[in-house]
């Protein structure tokens, strides 16, 4: 008698198999088109705790005595002056690949996927040439994470700090490391992020728990196997009773790798795609800088058997704590200790889901959305006498329950993730509250509104050039919010409707995290006064509340939106003006900022700009 498994077993059960079926061995480097990209395979090298130069005199580390405790990371004086720039000179271009087997049209930078890296020593500039190689596109890049303090027109955001580098020219970002960590680049002209715009940024400084080999950045997304403007004018007449349904994820990787079944597609699939690899030291502890740059999905990433030693969440160093299982939603980072325990000879599984769909049966809806066929991606961890040739047999034990919808489509619990840096919370000088809604405009398309707006930038006209220039009368779907001389501010959040999580990025800035749960907050219940969490995205839950803070003292114009492509796309994005005196009356835009505008002009009065969305 075959015995009854749970719906839990089952999941489990199925899970292993396809991760198993689908497994064609680590990646060494031998596909080029699949991604022509060196990550995620067993001849990656190790980083080093930080890149060449000079030091302070006594110091060995770049950052002299500077710690994760007694450092203020948000003070410009306390900032390391090295002195360093590091120069990147980049063009993006159209291109086929297949990073998971089925070829698809991408847009990547400098041939590779996931694009390249960028690392500095915390203090370094940054120095990024980009050519826009495209023909019928305009594009930006936006440096996620990074303050931008006195340099908010490199913050990448079209129709917000800059204009769209016109097809054929080109555009140098220069910003420094003010904050130290894990972080990552990409597209921020609409949704070309998700068709391969991203890369991995890492910025050594100092650390919160000791290590003995850094792997780097390990990347996470959701994936499909289509072109990011069909993609987008799908989400607009998108019903989660069809017709017409949102975009399934068709795939996860990581690395950009993911091995897919090429009989689930009709497309051109090879299915010899590798997966990626990681190199174990038995003995050793391991660092792994994780990154979700997913369109949508909310990841839960675990290692089979292992315990992990969390360091920091984005770039702010927090108090070690311990877990077996990760949530990342899109645009977050956590940093990973895990200790090598086990033999020379032992390989085992990383694994990262997105569980079952958000549009599944009820009881067994998890927290985004794909076609089922496969939202689990496993890649191979080899201690430094396992055979790579051999897939791992680890199994997970990880009970499914903690995947589904809607109590785990959060962040783990605030009074876990404190900072090691203290900054008590500090009474607000200004307090806004936003609804967060979702439905059909009068044209009967899906958009989201925060206070009934919608977002739509305007490419030829960015509002930080309008605010310089004193012009402070934006039109309502700019969504600008005039700080004035304001010093601080609360923003309280409450998402009503349409059930789906969003999570919250701001540009410019950390926030402080004060509270977060379902329904609405009571006005007064804050976690950890003393040492709120700091972070630039954090998830709200849905059909619940997000309460931050945030302190006014970067001059500028600066997003706050939800990173969710879709719901970015649709329009789910606000902007602070902040200090438009110090903006109008002391902020000098370079020149290239009007010459990049005036290229793009030229470039429109040519061709028309097919604008299928909000422009973010």
């Amino acid at each position: 008698m075959v015995p009854k498994l749970s719906t839990s077993a089952l999941f489990v059960s199925a899970l292993s198999t396809v991760a198993l079926a689908e497994w064609s061995g680590p990646d060494h480097g031998n596909f080029p088109s699949h991604g022509s990209s060196a990550w995620g395979t067993l001849d990656h090298a190790p980083l080093a705790p930080w890149v060449d130069g000079p030091t302070p005199q006594g110091y060995g580390a770049p950052w002299g005595g500077r710690d994760v405790k007694n450092t203020n990371p948000y003070d410009q004086s306390t900032v390391p002056n090295t002195g360093m720039t590091r120069h990147y000179s980049w063009t993006v271009t159209n291109t086929t690949l297949a990073p998971d087997g089925v070829s698809i049209p991408m847009l990547v930078v400098n041939g590779q996927f996931p694009g390249p890296l960028i690392e500095a020593n915390w203090g370094d500039w940054i120095e990024v040439t980009v050519t826009n190689g495209l023909e019928t596109e305009g594009t930006a890049l936006h440096w996620h994470g990074f303050l931008q303090t006195g340099t908010p027109w490199y913050d990448g955001v079209p129709g917000v700090s800059q204009c769209p580098i016109a097809p054929g020219k080109t555009f140098t970002y220069r910003f420094r490391a003010e904050l130290y960590g894990t972080s990552w680049w990409h597209g921020h002209y609409s949704a070309q992020y998700i068709n391969g715009l991203a890369g991995p940024i890492v910025v050594h400084g100092p650390k919160s728990d000791s290590y003995d080999i850094d792997l780097g950045p390990v990347m996470f997304s959701d994936w499909f196997h289509d072109y990011y403007i069909n993609l987008v004018e799908q989400v607009f007449v998108a019903s989660p009773v069809g017709p017409v349904f949102p975009p399934m994820a068709n795939n996860m990787l990581i690395q950009g790798k993911g091995p897919y079944n090429c009989s689930n597609t009709a497309l051109k699939c090879s299915p010899n795609a590798p997966a990626a690899a990681f190199k174990f030291q038995s003995g050793k502890k391991h660092l792994l800088r994780l990154i979700n740059h997913s369109a949508e999905a909310i990841i839960f990433f675990s290692i089979d058997g292992y315990n992990m030693t969390v360091i920091s969440n984005d770039f702010v160093p927090v108090n070690p704590y311990v877990t077996d299982l990760i949530t990342l939603a899109v645009g977050q980072r956590t940093e990973v200790i895990v200790e090598g325990t086990g033999k020379p000879t032992d390989a085992v599984w990383m694994r990262i889901t997105e569980g079952p769909s958000g549009l599944g049966p009820a009881g067994g809806t998890g927290c985004s959305l794909n076609d089922g066929k496969s939202f689990e991606t496993t890649a191979g961890i080899y201690y430094e006498k396992a055979n790579p040739s051999v897939p791992p047999t680890t199994k997970t034990a990880i009970d499914p329950s903690r995947y589904l919808f809607p109590l785990n489509c959060n962040n783990q619990p605030l009074n876990v993730t404190t900072p090691e840096y203290v900054m008590p919370l500090k009474e607000p000088s200004a307090t806004l509250y936003f609804l967060m809604t979702g439905g059909l405009n009068s044209t009967g398309k899906f958009v989201w509104w925060m206070n009934n707006v919608t977002y739509l930038a305007n490419f030829n006209d960015p509002t930080l050039f309008e605010a310089k220039l004193g012009n402070l009368n934006f039109p309502i779907e700019r969504a600008v919010y005039n700080m004035g001389t304001n010093t601080s501010v609360r923003i309280v959040m409450t998402s009503v409707g349409f059930p789906a999580s969003h999570p919250m990025h701001i540009h410019g800035h950390n926030m402080q995290v004060l509270s977060e749960g379902l329904g609405s907050w009571d006005g007064k219940s804050i976690v950890n006064p003393s040492n709120p969490q700091r972070r630039d995205t954090q998830l709200i839950q849905p059909n619940g509340y997000l309460v931050v803070q945030i302190d006014l003292n970067n001059p500028g114009v600066w997003p706050f939106h939800c990173h969710v492509a879709w719901h970015t796309s649709e329009g789910m994005n606000i902007n602070f003006l902040e200090q438009n005196p110090l903006v109008e009356n002391e902020m000098q835009l370079p020149y290239i900022m009007a010459q990049t505008c005036r290229d793009w002009s030229a470039w429109t009065g040519n061709h028309i700009v097919d604008q299928i969305d909000s422009g973010l």
